[in-house]
């Protein structure tokens, strides 16, 4: 018989997000949750026949006991069963997240897989977990399922979380090794896997699914959860991503011409239209007059207004007072002597300096309405 389920992972709720301010870390974890509870009611929309979770449901150890609640609460649309793995933010250590969630109660429909050993789904399938009990293990977990009995006919799928050997493109998170051939030698119809933060194919048999709500400015397909179809033990897994993810994270390289503040807006391109579900990096760069730069703050400015958060990274833009510039701010007294003493300025080694210094006069003269 076929096997339909939701493979996710890294959810990594109760994320700190610290080097965000504090109303923005919040409303960004608080995304986590909508993006579960989104999951579940895709897994009940899609009659699915369980969710897998390949590790790091949970942030750290040291998660709260309100977010284990409302982590809780953000499973319910979907009766189950969840299958959730313990990863390297949330191993199975002997005090753990997953020992307290005991503690506060669990529904039937919610299976932690805390120990290596077969896990039925219906009459159909077998789930095979290598669950993580510290952070870090240089042994590969998922060696047992090459050996692990299940009955004939059932479709094999194994769970795990860490680092396929000699495969992904960066360093991943945790040691945690993984064989790239586990699939074969273990007869998996199926390998869910997490811990790289993106969607990712291995092989015909074993994926990555990501995170599904970004929590950085990296371009490797995040925001999904992975709807997998098995027909049978010794079918090829039919695999569809679908979009789950509440934020956009966008990040920007701008060149900034003079004039060219319009270029901040349309740098977001067709993500201009949800802007109050944007996180947005620019990092702009150029040669630009103190009137442009001027506008371009004040682009900026307007902008962070609009999205989640911006942050702006300016180091690369050049600034070069055109003459205009400099005469709209030469005045008499201290402010024209200031302005003198930074024009002779801009030929030497100081010359960046007294770029910025004229960029906050300029600015400084227009906003009195110079």
């Amino acid at each position: 018989m076929p096997i339909r389920f939701l493979h996710t992972a890294d959810l990594q709720i109760g994320k700190g997000f610290g080097s965000f301010p504090p109303e923005i870390a919040g409303r960004l974890r608080a995304a986590r949750l909508d993006t579960l509870k989104r999951i579940a009611e895709l897994a009940c929309a899609r009659r699915v026949d369980a969710v897998l979770v390949a590790g790091d449901c949970l942030d750290d150890i040291a998660v709260a006991d309100e977010t284990l609640r409302r982590f809780k609460v953000a499973l319910e649309p979907f009766a189950g069963p969840w299958v959730l793995l313990p990863g390297n933010h949330d191993p199975a250590i002997a005090e753990s997240p997953w020992t307290r969630l005991r503690r506060l109660g669990l529904a039937d429909g919610i299976i932690v897989a805390d120990e290596p050993r077969p896990i039925a789904i219906g009459g159909t399938a077998v789930v095979l977990p290598a669950p993580l009990r510290r952070r870090r293990d240089a042994a590969d977990l998922t060696e047992w399922f090459d050996t692990a009995v299940s009955d004939d006919g059932l479709i094999r799928i194994g769970l795990a979380h860490g680092s396929v050997e000699g495969f992904l493109p960066d360093v991943s998170e945790a040691v945690n090794p993984v064989a790239r051939d586990r699939a074969a030698r273990a007869r998996l119809a199926y390998l869910a896997l997490g811990d790289w933060h993106g969607r990712l194919r291995v092989d015909q048999r074993t994926w990555y699914a990501g995170t599904p709500e970004p929590d950085r400015f990296k371009d490797n397909d995040p925001g999904n959860v992975l709807d997998v179809s098995i027909a049978g033990p010794d079918a090829l897994p039919q695999v569809e991503a679908v979009r789950v993810a509440g934020l956009h994270w966008i990040q920007r390289q701008v060149e900034i011409a003079p004039g060219g503040a319009a270029d901040v807006r349309e740098a977001l391109g067709p993500a201009a239209s949800e802007l109050e579900r944007c996180v947005v990096r620019l990092d702009l760069q150029g040669v630009v007059d103190l009137a442009t730069h001027t506008s371009v703050l004040e682009a900026c400015e307007d902008l962070g207004s609009r999205v989640l958060h911006l942050a702006v990274d300016d180091a690369a833009l050049t600034l070069e007072p055109s003459q205009d510039d400099l005469d709209s701010i030469a005045q008499r007294g201290f402010v024209g002597e200031a302005v003198a003493a930074l024009r002779e300025q801009l030929a030497g080694a100081e010359a960046a300096t007294a770029r910025r210094a004229l960029a906050l006069l300029y600015g400084l003269h227009q906003r009195m309405g110079g």
